[in-house]
């Protein structure tokens, strides 16, 4: 089977770090998955990675953040699969089976095309032909079948399948790397792991530190809004308290997790769709905050069992669960162990592949 999306390994990202965790476990399973991206430049490339067969197509550009690539139209014509996975959003690539179907067509639905509202309006007949064409849609949460207008009318051949991490990443933490970050980053930490994009609310978040007085926060990640991130903190006098940590290699993370006492997902829009940082953050025992977005990280984070949920755009609203969280040792335990649980009963690797199979066998039973 192909999956086929815009990014893989090294870009780091949630959905394309899912597409590697989910096609090594299928391969070590013994399914011939691979993997059909663009390629950073317009060179295309074999490779393999992580035991997983990769084509990276040559990219022409990019427009609206969709990777231009004839080639990868070329490459997918070409292939001969049972099963094509496309991950949405990535117009290109569905476009690119829509001219020329074959196989067995499987979605999943990661999220609603939200910001690039023109891109929509041309895109939208394509997409209801897409998802009628699809044999089976996997959307990664009850509340965004719910809440999805693109999703209702497909909605007898959706299958929720969440997404999953590796727990065995975040029980194999080094306790002096814990207290490096610990002495390096101060007390008490709210800690933020992602790319710096604007659906994220990261300048809310730095808003709301500012009404926090004691505590400092770590942000993981970079991205597009990285240089106004920076400014607005200098610009509010935070360079003291707020730690720019960049992108981390995927081992340092557990013990970053283990360093923090609260983590948070400050998100503004629907385009977080369901936050693996939060499953990460979850499975290292920490309470999580997020935003009610009506999208599945209000499925992960269940108020008041696993951590605070608060309205997005809110910096006050956010403040006040921080600092309440902050100032309760015992209630922030409690969260985290909850979360923790909750993770590896519904949320772990083995679980979310063994959906998947299912569905690859309904698809190819049909």
């Amino acid at each position: 089977m192909l999956q086929v999306y815009k990014d893989f390994h090294p870009v780091p990202g949630g959905i394309e770090g899912h597409i590697r965790d989910l096609t090594t476990r299928l391969r070590a399973l013994g399914v011939d998955a691979s993997v059909l991206v663009t390629s950073p430049d317009r060179c295309t490339r074999r490779e393999t990675l992580f035991g997983v067969p990769v084509t990276k197509a040559g990219r022409l550009g990019q427009l609206a953040s969709t990777p231009i690539s004839f080639r990868l139209c070329l490459e997918l014509w070409r292939s001969e699969a049972d099963i094509y996975h496309l991950h949405f959003p990535y117009p290109l690539g569905e476009l690119a089976y829509l001219l020329r179907p074959r196989g067995r067509l499987v979605i999943t639905y990661h999220s609603d095309i939200v910001r690039q509202r023109t891109l929509l309006r041309l895109y939208r007949p394509l997409l209801g032909r897409l998802l009628q064409r699809a044999d089976l849609i996997l959307v990664t949460s009850p509340q965004y079948l719910e809440s999805s207008t693109f999703l209702r009318p497909v909605a007898g051949k959706c299958r929720v399948v969440p997404l999953g991490i590796d727990l065995g990443r975040f029980d194999a933490f080094d306790p002096e790397r814990v207290a490096a970050w610990r002495a390096k980053l101060g007390k008490p930490l709210v800690l933020f792991v992602g790319r710096f994009r604007y659906y994220k609310g990261l300048d809310y978040l730095v808003e709301a530190l500012r009404l926090v007085p004691e505590a400092r926060l770590a942000l993981v990640g970079d991205g597009p809004e990285g240089p106004r991130l920076r400014r607005l903190v200098a610009d509010y006098g935070l360079g003291s308290r707020v730690a720019f940590l960049g992108v981390l290699p995927d081992e340092e993370l557990p013990a970053v997790y283990r360093a923090a006492d609260v983590y948070v997902l400050p998100a503004t829009e629907r385009s977080e769709a369901f936050g693996i940082s939060l499953l990460e953050a979850m499975a290292a025992g920490l309470p999580v905050v997020t935003t009610e977005l009506g999208t599945g990280t209000s499925y992960v984070n269940r108020h008041g069992e696993t951590g605070l949920i608060v309205p997005p755009r809110n910096p006050g609203a956010l403040a006040a669960a921080l600092a309440g969280l902050l100032a309760d040792p015992e209630r922030r335990r409690a969260l985290g162990v909850a979360g923790r649980r909750r993770v590896e009963a519904e949320f772990t690797l083995d679980r979310m592949v063994g959906e998947v199979l299912r569905v690859y066998r309904e698809v190819l039973g049909r």
